[in-house]
């Protein structure tokens, strides 16, 4: 029997990008560093190249670090645990995840997330739709400037791409 192939028809009401998507195929350790609040993002594939669908990228969180409790208005993230060992925070709650783990957490869901082990931890990271990555860069500018970062300049940048800290 030969094998069929049907394109997938998606609802433009409810998912429609302007920009084309380009194929990607980023070897290992060739994605965009960048580093800020204590943690590294390799970024392997953009919202540049998915014509604004996603980004994806390989966060490395040092023991004990981890962002505060927040939530996102503009994107849905998605984590799988590869190594190390992580807590999640969600429903007022911490709930441990070994490598393998896969959570999500839809925007407008306050979470967080911290290495509870004492190695780094690496979690493979998919926000949809894409943005992160400019908004960790621009985070990154402030985290390179001499002496601590502007805290209030970082919270209001992250106001302006719709990431909220919050009080548990």
């Amino acid at each position: 029997m030969p094998c069929q192939l049907r394109a997938l028809r998606y609802d433009h009401a409810l998912m429609s990008f302007d920009n084309a998507a380009t194929p990607v195929i980023t070897p290992p350790g060739q994605g965009r560093i960048i580093r800020a609040f204590g943690e590294e993002a390799e970024f392997l594939i953009t919202g540049e190249q998915t014509g604004g669908r996603f980004t994806q990228w390989i966060e490395t969180t040092p023991p004990g670090a981890g962002p505060p409790p927040h939530y996102h208005t503009q994107e849905d993230e998605n984590f799988y645990v590869i190594e190390g060992s992580a807590e999640f925070f969600r429903d007022g709650r911490w709930t441990a995840a070994t490598p393998g783990t896969v959570v999500f957490m839809p925007k407008g869901e306050v979470h967080s997330f911290r290495n509870a082990g004492t190695t780094p931890l690496k979690m493979l990271i998919i926000t949809v739709p894409s943005g992160f990555e400019t908004f960790f860069a621009r985070c990154a500018d402030e985290f390179a400037k001499p002496g601590a970062p502007d805290m209030a300049r970082i919270i209001e940048i992250s106001a302006e791409h719709g990431i909220h800290f919050v009080t548990p």
